[in-house]
């Protein structure tokens, strides 16, 4: 019977039955979690000011959501200021919801190529429905069409920023700092290298990490990183954008822990979230705890479907490592308004 035991250590409850559609409504949320909402607020307001379209959608359901947070928090009183909430099931329809983390890597890159930074980054060709491979830009393809946004020092940096869908580039030779954006790919299918690995038995699927990708990387040559990487045939093309903040695909700044990638058929952009992330200590173990946040829809991604949200940890390196530790499992709901702006809780 041991073996029948639901699975637990990546954060997994089984706290609300059976939930056999991607949405059900609710009308309690049976959650002992730590409550943190302290960067609903910011996010929020970078909606409202980026986007007139978003802010006449959502100006009253987040108006609500601020009044609820800083006079009670408490999930079951959501009702009170008029917000109905939907909980999502999850491929498991237990209501265990995978989160992954991703953020916005800097890498150190120059204008033009010397002999340490030689390896190129490319706006988009116009190339039509299909572009190269990975391969084929590898080997020169958009050489000499003048779409060089600048040159890395390694393959994996530049690889790293293209599973992000964006990233900060630091250029040594000017000292600026700019940001890439994500400007389309070339449209051929995407292949997990991490798998590969594990496919290879190099690296245990239990020990996978993007920093466990990076140390495979650095004891390696670079013909043997180079094949590997070509096993990805998808490329994603950059927008150089000097001084730009970072940004998701709604186009509104981002800031760590306070958004999430979301699958747009489920959650449109700008849509509110009360999400039980999973804790998870330095090692990226979970700690057995959930933090109840307050969060916004305003990314996408491929690989971001159904019962999985892509939280957003911010910039640089830390942010990576810990992002990268995540694949862990939590609870999320849907936000919704019922009620006029700002009505007062009953009693």
């Amino acid at each position: 019977m041991v073996g029948c035991a639901s699975p637990t250590e990546r954060g997994q409850q089984y706290l609300d039955g059976s939930l056999s559609a991607t949405l059900t409504a609710e009308d309690k949320v049976d959650s002992t979690a730590a409550r943190d909402y302290t960067t609903f607020a910011a996010q929020a307001a970078e909606v409202e000011k980026k986007s007139p379209s978003l802010k006449a959608k959502y100006h009253n359901l987040y108006a609500q959501l601020n009044v609820w947070a800083q006079e009670s928090g408490d999930p079951n009183e959501l009702a009170k200021y008029g917000v109905n909430f939907d909980q999502l099931g999850g491929a498991d329809k237990k209501g265990n919801i995978l989160f992954t983390g991703y953020f916005s890597p800097v890498i150190e890159m120059r204008h033009t190529p010397d002999h340490l930074f030689k390896y190129p980054v490319y706006g988009k060709p116009e190339c039509g429905a299909v572009c190269p491979t990975r391969a084929q830009v590898y080997d020169g393809a958009l050489e000499g069409k003048g779409l060089e946004l600048g040159y890395a020092s390694n393959m994996i940096d530049p690889f790293l920023m293209e599973v992000q869908g964006s990233g900060f580039v630091h250029y040594a030779d000017d000292d600026t700092l700019d940001y890439f954006a994500y400007a389309g790919k070339n449209n051929h299918p995407y292949v997990s290298i991490g798998r590969i690995l594990i496919e290879r038995d190099i690296i245990p699927k239990e020990k996978m990490s993007m920093k466990a990708i990076k140390d495979w990387v650095a004891k390696n040559d670079p013909d043997t990183v180079k094949e590997l990487l070509e096993q990805n045939p998808s490329y994603v093309f950059f927008d150089r954008q000097p001084g730009a903040r970072v940004a998701g695909s709604a186009g509104i700044p981002l800031l760590p822990m306070a958004s999430v990638a979301g699958d747009r058929s489920i959650f449109p952009m700008g849509t509110p979230i009360l999400a039980e992330v999973p804790l998870l200590d330095a090692n990226g173990k979970w700690t057995g705890v959930h933090i109840m946040k307050l969060m916004i829809v305003l990314d996408t991604g491929g690989a971001v479907k159904g019962g999985h949200l892509d939280l957003y940890h911010g910039m640089g390196a830390r942010a990576g490592i810990a992002a990268g530790h995540y694949r862990h499992f939590g609870r999320v709901w849907k936000l919704d308004l019922t009620a006029p702006p700002l009505a007062l809780p009953k009693n």
